[in-house]
């Protein structure tokens, strides 16, 4: 066994000859372990906060979805349809007609988006994930789906007749105001027979309709879409149907993936991340020279001890080893008491709600490998310099 190494070993598990040395080297072991601790816990946490706030992507948003380069809609007509069924990574897609309309129930009213979907949404999207009152559109054009908090700001249910209608309005494109108001607006009453929920900002966007009603409303020709939302296959390559898809519509087109329709939220949550990550690790490293302090301290407390191993042999590198691997045996073994404890805390919050955001929903958590990883290097490289720096007190003049 490495001298150094052994010697280490003996004084980190071995009490000193003063109770200050001791609760000096406890404090310092117990800052390794709440700084491990701290940050595994943030890590996890932020992790499952992200989750939690991206859940809705995975049902809602498409693997791809199609903008027109310029515009409100591009064509689409039989011979693209034929060539997009062709695609290998393709495993559905979606014809889509979205704009601004105006909401009209009983007397409130509301400004909205409507979408327009054909049949093969649900293959595109999870609508049965979405969908928590009612049912999903069928090719009735007189039904709509609202969200959750349209709803709410109309004061709009289910509706089982149609008693209580819905008014959609789009304004006519036109110059000037007519003398007949009415004339302004093309309308259609609707009956709601459905609530969806995703979060709560889509939840007050998008009222959903047949794709006919939406094209009728917005006087778009059959040939014409504003969006189209593709469901690709588990391996194929996204690269790959993007150059496709480019390759049939030119560059008439924008393509973006469900990371850049999320873009904005990403960036804001990584940066979060991060920051917390460095307050965190800013702490850590205040907390971990605490080390140095200790090994310093255990230097002046081995002193004769020190002495008497250089006069038997022993080199000034190797007596600074012996204190350079205690502080590191020191860091990683609060590091690995720190993941413990971490882990076991996450997994008691998920398994009995511990911390909760509101009465019913439960603080969000996940345990990841990267976060085992980032917090056992931080750690141990913050505690391996504390330790070299507090080594390196010892030379010549300390010896004699």
């Amino acid at each position: 066994m490495n001298f150094s190494y052994y010697i280490a070993k003996r004084y980190l598990f071995s009490p000193g000859s003063s109770n200050a040395i001791n609760i000096i080297t406890g404090i310092a072991a117990a800052g390794v372990v709440i700084a491990a601790m701290a940050l595994f816990l943030v890590l996890t946490g932020f992790a499952g906060l992200k989750d939690f706030s991206l859940q809705f992507s995975t049902f809602f948003d498409p693997d791809l979805k199609v903008f027109p380069s310029s515009g409100k809609t591009f064509v689409i007509d039989k011979e693209k349809k034929e060539q997009l069924n062709q695609i290998e990574g393709i495993a559905h897609f979606s014809e889509i007609i979205e704009d601004h309309v105006f909401l009209e129930f009983r007397d409130k009213q509301k400004t909205a988006f409507i979408k327009g979907v054909d049949r093969n949404y649900n293959k595109v999207i999870q609508t049965d994930s979405i969908v928590v009152y009612g049912d999903w559109l069928t090719d009735n054009d007189f039904q709509v789906v609202a969200g959750n908090g349209i709803s709410r700001e109309l004061s709009m249910g289910v509706e089982q007749t149609y008693t209580n209608l819905l008014g959609i309005y789009v304004p006519k494109p036109g110059k000037g105001i007519p003398n007949d108001i009415t004339k302004a607006f093309r309308s259609k009453k609707v009956v709601n027979i459905g609530i969806y929920d995703v979060n709560e900002e889509l939840s007050e966007k998008y009222v959903f309709t047949t794709i006919t009603l939406a094209r009728t409303l917005l006087d778009i020709p059959n040939n014409e879409v504003t969006h189209l939302e593709f469901k690709i296959l588990p391996n194929a390559s996204e690269e790959a149907v993007t150059q496709q898809l480019h390759a049939i519509f030119g560059d008439k087109i924008l393509i973006k993936n469900r990371f850049q329709l999320n873009d904005k939220l990403y960036k804001m949550l990584n940066t979060e991340n991060l920051v917390s990550y460095l307050v965190i690790t800013l702490i850590a490293i205040i907390a971990l020279f605490n080390v140095a302090g200790a090994i310093i301290m255990m230097i002046i407390d081995k002193k004769s001890n020190v002495k008497t191993l250089y006069n038997v042999g022993a080199s000034l590198a190797s007596i600074r080893k012996i204190f350079l691997f205690q502080g590191s045996l020191m860091t990683v073994l609060g590091t690995l008491l720190g993941l413990t404890l971490g882990l076991v805390l996450i997994l008691m919050q998920q398994h009995f709600s511990l911390l909760m955001i509101t009465p019913s929903l439960p603080y969000p958590t996940k345990i990841t490998t990267i976060s085992f990883i980032v917090v056992f290097f931080t750690i141990t490289i913050i505690g391996f310099v504390a330790s070299l720096l507090a080594s390196s007190r010892i030379n010549q003049r300390l010896i004699n």
